[in-house]
């Protein structure tokens, strides 16, 4: 549904005939099309990629409960149950590749309409599907940080290193949360060994922002400073449920930028909306780039 004006969208439904085509989507269309355009997205563009989010539909039904810092620094069992649900949960990140959503975005770049990304997920498929200038807000799960020396090295090398100091170890996951965490019985991450940083021997954490941790400051400050230049800002796949997300929002709409978004379901945003569209991520942004028309050669 697209609602021009403030306040809450209403009208059509998702999937809706009239969403993905006619006035709604020129409406936007003529919005993205004036360029300078800063996207802030959420896990909402990843789940047609296979990877569920936390407050959509998909996670409603795995009912989430994320790692806190807190937890993870102050309880050694707490570190064993997050790495060996997180070994075997790394690999259907790894596995998961950019869908049509993604695409499209790198296609608005390709067009010069897009002055920069702001992401909230940290799986990595804006830029698997070629999109350059991304902010990971929160951090990449393809990287891992020592909390001792603060070297930062790949998830694939410690992918390596976990599988050689579990010989034997064979799990699989019916259910992975947003984060790349799985489910695993107890008795399988009782057995589980943890590996420290070869440099140091400390603590080894995924280079991903915990619940409870605070972004980097520089990193927030970056994306205030893409936001204040944004010709209009496009809020892709986010409830903006968490302040992490939704402050930018209210930074670009305080300084009266042009804000739309699309999503499946309401966002705390959508009373500074200009526009709402309510559909899937990846229809929706195709339609907008066939709306758009053919990139200049």
């Amino acid at each position: 549904m697209l609602n021009e004006g403030s306040g809450g969208a209403a009208g059509a439904s998702p999937g809706h005939p009239g969403v993905l085509d006619g006035p709604p989507l020129r409406a936007l269309a003529d919005l993205v099309a004036d360029g300078e355009v800063v996207v802030l997205s959420g896990a909402g563009i990843s789940t047609e990629s296979g990877i569920p989010d936390y407050r959509g539909e998909t996670g409603r039904r795995r009912r989430a409960e994320p790692m806190t810092y807190q937890t993870f620094v102050g309880s050694p069992a707490a570190r064993r149950r997050y790495w060996a649900r997180s070994h075997l949960g790394w690999r259907h990140i790894a596995r998961s590749v950019p869908n049509a959503g993604h695409r499209a975005v790198t296609g608005l770049q390709e067009r010069g309409l897009i002055a920069g990304v702001i992401t909230q997920n940290v799986d990595g498929l804006h830029q698997a599907s070629g999109t350059r200038e991304v902010i990971e807000l929160h951090g990449g799960l393809d990287r891992v940080r020592c909390l001792g020396c603060g070297e930062r090295t790949s998830r694939a090398l410690l992918d390596q290193r976990l599988r050689v100091a579990n010989p034997g170890w064979h799990a699989e996951a019916d259910t992975v949360n947003p984060d790349g965490d799985a489910v695993l019985a107890d008795d399988l991450v009782g057995s589980f060994t943890v590996v420290d940083c070869l440099g140091c021997g400390g603590l080894l954490k995924p280079d991903v922002i915990f619940f409870g941790e605070n972004v980097p400051r520089s990193r927030v400050q970056a994306c205030y400073a893409l936001t204040e230049r944004a010709g209009m800002l496009l809020v892709l796949g986010s409830s903006l449920t968490v302040m992490s997300g939704y402050r930018f929002v209210r930074h670009a709409a305080e300084r009266a930028i042009p804000i739309a978004i699309i999503n499946q379901g309401p966002t705390r945003g959508d009373a500074h909306a200009l526009q709402v569209l309510d559909a899937p991520l990846g229809p929706a942004l195709t339609a907008l780039l066939s709306e758009l028309g053919p990139a200049a050669r």
